[in-house]
């Protein structure tokens, strides 16, 4: 995990879900999909990780629409 989100504050891990509610289904699947290992939206030691999920959740998810959206190799 980067260090600067080790010790999130309060603030800071509101901040983030901001930037997750601002997210499309698309921009949080791809995120999913090519964010580099150990990315703190995706660390389970953070909260940052459950809420994620639930947004992602709440807009359907992996469906098959958005995962050929996203696809294997746009980066």
């Amino acid at each position: 995990m980067p260090p600067e989100f080790e010790n999130l504050t309060p603030v800071e891990i509101e901040l983030h879900k901001l930037r997750i509610d601002g997210m499309s289904h698309y921009e949080m699947a791809e995120l999913w999909r090519f964010a580099p290992s150990g990315h703190p939206y995706f660390d389970k030691r953070l909260p940052l990780w459950e809420y994620f999920k639930a947004r992602f959740d709440s807009l359907g998810g992996w469906t098959p629409e958005i995962s050929k959206a996203v696809g294997l190799n746009n980066r």
